[in-house]
């Protein structure tokens, strides 16, 4: 049993992962609402609030009847907001103290790169090392408010950065484009609602950076397209046209993603592709992602919507099926590093 942290950003979350049944428990305290207040993360903010809640949240997964088969515990070493890393680790240090157990570390975004095999594991863990081999070599999405990946996994289990974006996240271009537009925090959610009554094709937004940027990918100019086209517009015509703009822009954001997907599926051959993240909710982009997966013959894998944003269940599993690089962080090596990459 593997008992997780997770505290990169402004969630904290505890899970307990048995990788004979997949995940035992787990709890999130999300600050979402606190934070919505101030049109995104303040970090300070979201380091208070994992100082108050990791002890509420210990206390629940004593009392689970997992707590006595912890035999591990796993924490978020980045990357992430520094003081927030540091809260899980500290906590996580101490709780392996106590228990007398062995500690590892485990990289955010590779935990999220794994969440989409999470759902196979869990339907067949006996099976599972077979099922797995059979559906790599894998190409992975990561979208999120903080980084936009495409990555391989291959047969052998090694990670490896396909592209990237060069600038904004694609989950960072939603949320300021709902600020640009004024309807609030998170963003992404809020385009999609309102999207779902517009017209994809009402406004002409770019994609990307073209074919001279290869397979990486670029937001900055779509935000900055968007800016314009408001302010070109008069108060009334933003509001009487709200939806158009909504669905006209995350269009934008899906064909880029999905383009670029397509383009790297075209250049491997790969056996499953992987959406995770938090913009991985988006319903257009998983139908999007999944119909490219499809025209690949690939099978089409997506983290479970509870296991797309900031999560320690993702934690635990990844502690166990990326144990190889997890033990390297233990020990003396266990400290926090926000800036870490796949």
């Amino acid at each position: 049993m593997i008992l997780a942290f997770e505290s990169s950003c402004d969630e904290s979350a505890l899970a307990v992962f048995d990788p004979d049944a997949g995940v035992a428990c787990e709890w999130v305290h999300s600050q979402i609402e606190l934070h919505s207040q101030h049109g995104g993360v303040v970090p300070d903010i979201a380091t208070r609030e994992h100082l108050r809640h990791f002890g509420p949240l210990l206390e629940r997964a004593k009392a689970n009847p997992a707590w006595p088969r912890v035999s591990e515990v796993a924490v978020t070493l980045g990357p992430g907001l520094a003081a927030c890393l540091a809260v899980g680790v500290a906590a996580a240090k101490s709780v392996a103290r106590a228990l007398r157990v062995p500690i590892v570390g485990v990289n955010h975004l590779r935990a999220h790169a794994w969440s989409p095999f999470m759902p196979v594991h869990a339907q067949a863990p006996d099976s599972f090392p077979t099922d797995l081999a059979r559906l790599l070599p894998h190409l992975g999405l990561i979208v999120s408010g903080g980084n936009t990946i495409l990555f391989s996994i291959s047969e052998a289990k090694v990670l490896t950065k396909v592209s990237a974006t060069r600038d904004d996240a694609a989950g960072e271009a939603l949320d300021k484009g709902a600020k640009l537009l004024g309807i609030g925090y998170p963003g992404g959610p809020a385009i999609e609602k309102l999207a779902r009554g517009g017209r994809a094709d009402a406004f002409d937004f770019p994609r990307g950076m073209g074919r001279q940027a290869g397979l990486d990918m670029s937001f900055s100019g779509l935000k900055t397209s968007l800016r314009y086209r408001v302010q070109a517009m008069k108060e009334e015509e933003v509001r009487t046209s709200l939806a158009d703009l909504c669905a006209s822009y995350q269009t934008a954001v899906i064909d880029a993603l999905s383009g670029r997907t397509g383009e790297a599926l075209a250049q491997g051959a790969y056996k499953s592709v992987g959406l995770s993240g938090g913009v991985a909710n988006n319903l257009g982009l998983r139908a999007a992602i999944q119909e490219k997966a499809r025209g690949a013959g690939a099978t089409f894998l997506a983290a479970e919507p509870r296991h797309t944003g900031d999560n320690a269940a993702m934690i635990g599993f990844a502690a166990w099926i990326d144990a190889a690089d997890a033990r390297r962080f233990s020990g003396s090596t266990l400290r926090v590093d926000p800036g870490a990459y796949l």
